[in-house]
Order: structure tokens, then C-alpha cells, then sequence
């Protein structure tokens, strides 16, 4: 069974810089692309960002473009998603999940497996 592990999360100020980890185990990790989610307070859940299962393509949220990056290290069956200039709107519960599909996805429907979620606050 495919378990993810979210870590990283935390208290950031404002303009600060947050590196969201994920670890897989239960499968096999280059089958998935790979995706970050985020829910705050109130709200549905979002997309932030996808790779690709060989990282050769990515894709992000228009919210988070420029300011966030998500790299995989295939042979430690690890995600990250980096974040700089983090403002208070980025203030949610982040989530990694893995998508077997050949494509990669940005609605959460596609997603099978998902993480606990790690708590990212941005103080202004």
C-alpha cells in the first residue's frame, strides 16, 4: 500500500522561505507523478504543483508560479516543493499526493493516494 509522508511544514514570516518534503514508500515511485495540494481554513481544496514521474515536466497553480518549485529525487522516492516569497495567503494545510495516470494532472480526482498533510502558516 502507497504511504505518504509530508514534512516540512511550519511558521514562516512573510517573504520567507518554507521546503516542503514528501516521502513515498509502498510502491513504485516512478510510476506516479507526483502533485501538491493545499486546503485553507474555509476552503476547497487547491492544485499548487505536479511532476511528472521522470520530473522531465511540471506545472503549477498561477498563484504560486515563480514563487514556488517542486523537484523529485527518484532514487530516495522523494518530492519537495520549494517556496520562497511566501505571503499570507499561502496559509494552508499542504498535502503530496501520487497519480499513476501516463499524464500528469492537475484535478485532485486523478489522485489515489494522498498524504496526512503538513501545516504551512505565513505571519504578516
Amino acid at each position: 500500500q502507497v504511504q505518504l509522508v509530508e514534512s516540512g511544514g511550519g511558521l514562516v514570516q512573510a517573504g520567507g522561505s518554507l521546503r516542503l518534503s514528501c516521502a513515498f514508500s509502498g510502491g513504485s515511485f516512478i510510476n506516479y507523478n507526483m502533485g501538491w495540494f493545499r486546503q485553507a481554513p474555509g476552503k476547497e481544496r487547491e492544485f499548487v504543483a505536479v511532476i511528472s514521474w521522470a520530473g522531465h515536466s511540471t506545472d503549477y497553480a498561477d498563484s504560486v508560479k515563480g514563487r514556488f518549485s517542486i523537484s523529485r529525487e527518484n532514487a530516495k522516492n522523494t518530492v519537495y516543493l520549494q517556496m520562497v516569497s511566501l505571503v499570507p495567503e499561502d496559509t494552508a494545510v499542504y498535502y503530496c499526493a501520487a497519480d499513476p495516470s501516463f499524464y500528469a494532472n492537475v484535478e485532485d480526482q486523478y489522485y489515489g493516494y494522498w498524504g496526512q498533510g503538513t501545516q504551512v502558516t505565513v505571519s504578516s
